[in-house]
């Protein structure tokens, strides 16, 4: 590789040939050159010969030399990104790209092998600018992360680009503050390795929860990450994300904070799918994935205004489901000792929720000494002693006499049938044996009465 004034030059362009080629001016130009101008030119030409020691590009629009770019330039480099084996991190930020640009960058760059990250933020791209992105976004092999922060896409082009994410290897992508409210996924379309989505501050209200409630929904829902702070969810959209959460195992980050229209009562609900307490099978079957839930809203004075009762309790579910990460069954389990089986804590969370029945009710007396032994084990001789006083009274007041009664003789019937069918086959048995033997004893009469008339033919024949 030839070097020009401490510049590496390939296939015998020199340095002012590459300038000309991306920036469309003269030599002259490069007597102002900073040196921040000077590493861009250099990374350019670095990026053309394939070297294997640039792995990054990096460029913001508030330089000039990044603004001044021609059209031809763009797509010059978006080829040369094509075609290189090394790059793996792309960033073109604050205003480096707009949708004239894109195009012709894109038109360029159509595939990569090797780029895993993407972030073009804070640039002037709208949902034209998207649809230039989408066969490159379509074509891409290793990409994992794609960043559009602060770019007037809408849902138009948010739209465009969960289409185009079906079979993408994107596993993460953020576009917060890109002016998004309603959000249109159906299955057949929905990325199939998406992991984290960062939609913040936008304008996502109650039809928007709908759409997203179907990257949640299913078997195979990929989604770990969701954040939707700072936008316009109001208790609709949260019942929406709640349905759709009951059944999840994928989710463990739901981000809802500064969505000011949440009430207590709504929070309340969120407490409830990570630990429901209106029955033992209700806490059984809660969502044991989810390990952090954030809904804080903050008044118009920018403080925060929250129950904290609601939130420590939600961090208790919480952080018991991280505890007992994939192992639902024990994290289960751990909630009703801790939640149903502890008197003040099943108190609390029963004035939350409005439940105020007794959990003994909902158990077998047969069961009470296991559960007994259970509370005593993990809340100590005082909590059993709680336990003791409120499983009696619950004993005595589920007894059903009558039922008992029943029980009783469904049991004994149940043995009448089964002796009945022993005595069955041991008649059987019995006449059985009684057949065999009276044919033995027909064979011997016979047996007899024959040889008494040989011996009276004999007789009259003089024993000859």
């Amino acid at each position: 590789m030839e070097i020009i004034d401490n510049h590496p030059v390939g296939e015998g362009m020199g340095r002012g040939i590459v300038w000309r080629h991306f920036f469309g001016v003269g030599d002259d130009s490069e007597e102002d050159m900073s040196a921040n101008e000077d590493d861009w030119l250099n990374d350019l030409q670095s990026i053309k010969d394939d070297d294997p020691d640039v792995t990054e590009l990096a460029g913001n629009g508030y330089d000039n030399y990044i603004e001044n770019m021609t059209d031809e330039g763009w797509e010059q480099l978006g080829r040369d990104i094509s075609n290189n084996t090394h790059l793996t991190g792309l960033h073109l930020n604050e205003g480096a790209l707009n949708d004239r640009k894109i195009s012709f960058f894109f038109r360029g760059l159509t595939s990569s092998g090797t780029i895993k990250y993407m972030h073009l933020v804070e640039n002037e791209l709208s949902a034209a600018g998207v649809r230039s992105m989408v066969p490159f976004v379509q074509n891409v092999s290793n990409l994992t992360n794609l960043e559009l922060d602060g770019n007037n896409i809408q849902s138009e082009g948010f739209n465009a680009l969960m289409r185009a994410l079906r079979d993408s290897p994107i596993e993460t992508l953020s576009c917060d503050r890109c002016g998004i409210d309603s959000i249109e996924i159906d299955f057949v379309s929905s990325p199939k390795s998406l992991k984290s989505l960062h939609l913040g501050d936008n304008c996502i209200n109650a039809d928007g929860c709908r759409g997203l409630a179907k990257l949640l929904q299913g078997g195979d829902s990929t989604l770990k990450y969701l954040h939707l702070d700072d936008n316009k969810i109001d208790d609709e959209g949260v019942e929406i994300l709640v349905d759709a959460l009951k059944n999840n195992t994928s989710l463990e980050t739901l981000n809802l904070r500064r969505n000011n229209d949440i009430s207590r009562q709504r929070q309340i609900m969120l407490l409830k799918l990570c630990c429901d307490i209106s029955s033992i099978k209700a806490t059984l079957q809660s969502n044991h994935t989810l390990k952090n839930i954030r809904s804080i809203s903050e008044n118009s004075d920018g403080f925060i205004q929250t129950d904290d009762g609601v939130m420590k309790e939600i961090d208790m579910a919480t952080l018991i489901n991280i505890s007992y990460k994939n192992n639902p069954e024990g994290a289960s389990r751990k909630k009703v000792i801790r939640t149903q089986l502890q008197s003040g804590t099943r108190a609390a969370l029963c004035h939350l929720q409005d439940v105020n029945h007794s959990v003994y009710s909902e158990i077998d007396p047969l069961h009470l000494p296991e559960v007994l032994s259970l509370i005593g084990q993990h809340h100590g001789h005082a909590e059993l002693f709680v336990a003791l006083s409120s499983s009696i009274m619950a004993l005595f007041s589920t007894v059903n006499r009558k039922k008992c009664i029943q029980q009783q003789m469904e049991y004994h019937a149940a043995k009448v049938a089964e002796h009945r069918a022993q005595l069955e086959e041991l008649g059987t048995e019995l006449e059985a044996i009684e057949a065999a033997e009276g044919n033995a004893g027909n064979d011997e009469v016979e047996h007899r009465s024959n040889k008494r008339r040989r011996k009276w033919w004999w007789g009259l024949w003089g024993g000859v």
